[in-house]
């Protein structure tokens, strides 16, 4: 019985090829990076990448809604302190809008403005609830293609 071998050239030329098709099959599994949103009390701040995002197309409603329901990566409030926000030019480009508790006010206004401060007191007013989820929503054509989502805990 006789069994072919590859020589030593071609067993390394194989091996090597099959490290390279290997290497590029677990690049297109990854999911590219998305814009940050990121959000500053003080001297302390939190960002994170979309908890959904689409590319700058639509979210479907149902991913939306889901979305919105989300929590993310906490920070600490001083109510005296204001809240910057800031987001990745890509956000501002299409334009953003501010959610609380996944829901989005009528009165909210787009933003194309990539840093955005406001007064923090108005999220967490006396007697009120001492956490709440944000959500930096991005926006093109009064359409949600982007959410971030962050939870503020009021410190004290």
């Amino acid at each position: 019985m006789t069994v072919a071998f590859l020589s030593g050239t071609r067993r390394r030329a194989t091996a090597a090829v099959a490290v390279v098709g290997a290497g590029l099959l677990t690049l297109t599994a990854c999911e590219k990076p998305t814009p940050v949103a990121t959000l500053t009390i003080g001297t302390e701040s939190v960002n994170t990448e979309a908890a959904c995002y689409n590319d700058g197309k639509p979210l479907a409603k149902d991913v939306y809604d889901a979305c919105m329901k989300e929590t993310g990566k906490t920070l600490e409030v001083d109510p005296d302190l204001p809240l910057r926000i800031g987001v990745d030019p890509a956000i501002a480009e299409n334009g953003w809008v501010l959610g609380v508790e996944g829901s989005l006010s009528n009165e909210a206004e787009e933003s194309k403005k990539t840093y955005q401060s406001v007064n923090s007191r108005a999220f967490f007013p006396p007697g009120g609830q001492d956490k709440l989820r944000l959500q930096v929503v991005e926006v093109k054509n009064q359409q949600p293609v982007g959410v971030w989502q962050f939870q503020l805990k009021k410190k004290g």
